[in-house]
């Protein structure tokens, strides 16, 4: 049913966005608006979180704000954030109110592992 997971930075894409957005998380951190990217691009982070995305029981795809847009005709969500694509429509998932939340990259984890296991129940209970 091309169910995934659907994570959505709150950058746009291309190498000279690339660019900005690594040096605006170098120089000003606490200002960076993308939680998502600070927790998981970083030298110990990714390996990580590409190792737990791999095991989720759906595929995830990555996107960048003006990809939603362009991809799945989303321009105004607040990001970063998660959804639930079930092969229809795209559901809010993990909020960007969450998603800034949390200060560790376990923390993240935790969440999504949490939302997977109440998805698959739901699932479940359904069919």
């Amino acid at each position: 049913m091309n169910e995934k997971l659907v994570f959505v930075y709150n950058a746009d894409s291309g190498l000279l966005n690339f660019i900005l957005d690594a040096a605006h998380k170098i120089f000003s951190p606490s200002t960076y608006p993308c939680n998502l990217c600070a927790l998981t691009y970083t030298l110990t982070g990714l390996p990580r979180w590409k190792r737990f995305v791999k095991n989720l029981p759906w595929p995830a795809e990555f996107l960048h704000k003006d990809e939603l847009a362009a991809q799945y005709s989303v321009a105004d969500a607040p990001l970063p954030a998660a959804f639930w694509w079930d092969g229809h429509t795209l559901q809010p998932w993990i909020s960007a109110e969450e998603m800034e939340e949390f200060e560790t990259l376990d923390e993240m984890m935790t969440a999504v592992s949490g939302r997977t296991q109440q998805l698959l129940l739901e699932k479940q209970q359904v069919g």
